[in-house]
């Protein structure tokens, strides 16, 4: 299958890394290679990208797409939270700058076998590595109804959360549950019809919900933003693409953590605790997509944008 992927602001997140010709830059969402591509084009041949991700379809097709730039360029399969991980095996210490584009994949919705899409009836599936052994079916069939709702309410922000959870454990009583057209069927069934006249499709959010629990991409999200500010050269710079709420407050509050490190209490007239800030924001707000991206590429949506820098 091929992989198509339109990379969401894409001029605006190249433009933020100040890209240097020899410099060492690393997708931690290498995808399709469409971030990765606009890296290359401003390498040198000495200029370094590797290129990280948890799906080998992904790493094959982004390999093929950028063979063709003079660039050095290292390939890992491995989840972005392991990039110290990653550097340390490939004799790396510092890089000039990374990129993280997060969420599915165009390509991965599209594959209806992997399970991403309500849109295909498909397995269960979901994981973003086919390698992993935890997937949506055991999710749903194994969870307490206590545990699908809160994942429902907390990860996909829906308000029929407890009820669509009843309904999946009622379902799973009879038969377990196998696919993703059961679990659309059970969704609609959940949700009144006067709420799914409105708004997006009733299962889009729980999706979303099942998909972060599946793949842990919240957790791995909060190790990834520590441990790529961590390994920045000075000057160095991280942009991150979010598409939901939950994503864009991680990012937000680990930024401004380390923009505003000092833990003394309000009423110290001086601080105390030595921490200084280690990162500077480069976006106050943060960036969307504008009109034109907006027409021809509507996933970019909910798309925000923000960057830092290293300090020090």
């Amino acid at each position: 299958m091929e992989f198509k992927h339109t990379s969401v602001l894409f001029a605006e997140t190249i433009d933020s890394l100040n890209i240097k010709p020899d410099g060492i830059y690393v997708d931690g969402t290498l995808g399709g290679g469409g971030h990765a591509s606009g890296i290359c084009e401003r390498l040198g041949e000495k200029g370094l990208l590797i290129g990280i991700d948890r799906d080998r379809d992904a790493l094959a097709a982004a390999e093929k797409r950028l063979e063709a730039y003079k660039c050095q360029k290292i390939f890992v399969q491995s989840n972005y939270s392991e990039v110290k991980s990653v550097l340390s095996e490939n004799c790396v210490d510092k890089i000039d700058g990374a990129v993280l584009d997060l969420g599915v994949s165009s390509f991965q919705l599209d594959n209806a076998e992997r399970g991403f899409s309500y849109m295909q009836d498909a397995p269960l599936d979901m994981r973003m590595n086919a390698d992993d052994s935890f997937t949506a079916e055991d999710l749903l069939n194994t969870y307490s109804e206590k545990e699908i709702a809160r994942i429902i309410k907390e990860y996909g922000e829906e308000r029929w959360a407890a009820r669509i959870a009843a309904f999946i454990v009622k379902a799973r009583a009879q038969a377990p549950l196998t696919s993703t057209g059961q679990l659309v069927d059970i969704i609609k069934a959940a949700v009144p019809a006067s709420a799914r006249r409105e708004g997006p499709h009733p299962a889009k959010r729980t999706f979303q919900a099942i998909r972060i629990e599946v793949n842990d991409e919240l957790g791995q999200l909060k190790k990834a933003v520590e441990e790529f500010c961590d390994v920045l050269a000075p000057g160095g710079r991280l942009a991150i693409i979010t598409f939901h709420s939950l994503e864009d407050r991680i990012v937000k509050e680990i930024f401004a953590r380390r923009v505003h490190p000092c833990t003394c209490p309000p009423e110290f007239p001086v601080c105390v605790c030595g921490k200084t800030p280690d990162i500077k924001k480069i976006t106050g707000k943060p960036l969307t997509a504008g009109k034109e991206e907006l027409l021809n590429n509507p996933r970019a949506r909910s798309a925000k944008l923000r960057v830092a820098e290293k300090l020090v």
